[in-house]
């Protein structure tokens, strides 16, 4: 199951398992239930968007990366295990 947030509204076509929170409009306010679920789309996301922020503290994917490529996933990997030891701590 894919959870996303509003900024991808095509994932549906290509992703049948997607989940989407719904968008208000103003002639079309939300209810309570659509407000309720789109809360708990967003609980669930926010733990990877946490991790996410975590893995760009160290600058190797949120910037250009300038060192050899063959490095890359050695370090990619070093840092992930220094953000789950943090994680689990």
């Amino acid at each position: 199951m894919i959870e996303t947030d509003t900024g991808f509204q095509g994932i549906v076509k290509i992703h049948a398992n997607s989940v989407l929170p719904k968008k208000r409009t103003k002639k079309n306010p939300l209810s309570k239930e659509d407000k309720l679920r789109n809360r708990e789309i967003s609980s669930d996301r926010v733990l990877n968007e946490h991790v996410i922020g975590l893995i760009k503290r160290f600058k190797i994917v949120a910037d250009r990366y300038r060192n050899r490529r063959k490095r890359f996933g050695l370090r990619f990997n070093l840092i992930s295990g220094i953000c789950n030891f943090e994680l689990s701590a």
